[in-house]
């Protein structure tokens, strides 16, 4: 029996969030109202969010010197293990994640410690050693390469991948469009958001679905932000609509919906309607909170909130 129910593999980095009086325009400016930081990335808010709905949660991952010791108490706080998160002398990763007054955000990253991650041998014995590996885009695209291969070799019993972000933004720094290909073609939950979506598979929805479909993926995740979700189950397409919350923060909501669909929909036995609807419960009530991990829910709760919609 494996030892973890999941591995994240990818970013953990200091997320700095300026709350503005207007997201500025090219040439721009804006007035900062507020400022705070937290720790996000990724792979440590799928992996924090799946530690809250009590799965046995593990992270590799690269910090810089500057930012270790507070990323690692952190994670460890919110349950996860850390034994394979490293650090080296480089400029921890961060992101600047700059919020409206209405709650459209832009997010810029920077920092080289996520960049410069690499896997080692007990890296390949702890992922083994889990029912489910999640990395993203975001991730080293050598790091991305490995997973792939490992999974080929049936060394990781299931590999779930968000591309997380357009390609423009992944160049020289994140998985190559050649990667994902492959992830394409061993992925056992494969996540897009909308925006990420059109850089790889075309402007239209429709096109994004359809290229899905002839993957012959066993499960896709199409995100729309506040217009729901659509999964893909094999040939089947379930539409699965955003819960209404009164929202504080929707930064982290999609990478709380990947967290709600891998403890239903790959960990759990939910059908596609029921797990969809359980990460957008997941998704709705982190987003009534500030930060990535605001107000990461546990079942019970996530259950209530069904419940009452």
């Amino acid at each position: 029996m494996a030892s973890l129910d999941v591995v994240t593999v990818g970013s953990a980095l200091i997320d700095h969030v300026y709350t503005l009086s207007n997201l500025p325009k090219p040439d721009g400016g804006a007035f900062v109202h507020d400022y705070t930081t937290t720790v996000g990335g990724v792979a440590a808010n799928v992996g924090s969010g799946l530690a809250a709905l009590d799965r046995d949660v593990g992270i590799v991952t690269r910090l810089g010197e500057d930012a270790t010791e507070e990323i690692k108490t952190t994670l460890r706080t919110r349950g996860l293990d850390v034994t394979q998160v490293r650090s080296g002398s480089e400029e921890s990763s961060y992101t600047l994640i700059l919020r409206g007054p209405t709650g459209e955000k832009m997010i810029v990253a920077g920092g080289q410690s996520v960049p410069q991650l690499q896997l080692d041998t007990t890296d390949g014995e702890y992922l083994t050693d889990a029912n489910v590996v999640f990395s993203s885009a975001y991730a080293p695209d050598a790091v991305v390469t490995e997973l792939v291969a490992a999974r080929e070799r049936g060394e990781i019993a299931h590999l779930v991948f968000d591309l997380a972000g357009p390609l423009s933004e992944l160049e020289g720094r994140g998985t190559t469009p050649e990667t994902i290909d492959r992830v394409l073609s061993v992925a056992d939950l494969f996540v897009v958001g909308e925006v990420a979506a059109r850089s790889y598979f075309g402007e239209d929805f429709e096109d994004t679905i359809a290229a899905l479909r002839q993957r012959s993926l066993p499960r896709a995740a199409v995100t729309r932000g506040d217009e729901g979700a659509v999964l893909l189950d094999g040939d089947t397409t379930v539409d699965i609509s955003a819960i209404p919350v009164p929202v504080a923060d929707t930064t982290g909501a999609g990478d709380a919906f990947t967290a709600g669909l891998i403890h239903a929909w790959v960990l759990g036995e939910a059908s596609p309607a029921d797990a969809g609807r359980f990460a957008a419960g997941v998704a709705a009530l982190n987003c009534s909170a500030e930060g990535a991990c605001g107000c990461l829910p546990d079942e019970t709760s996530v259950q209530a909130l069904i419940d009452e919609y």
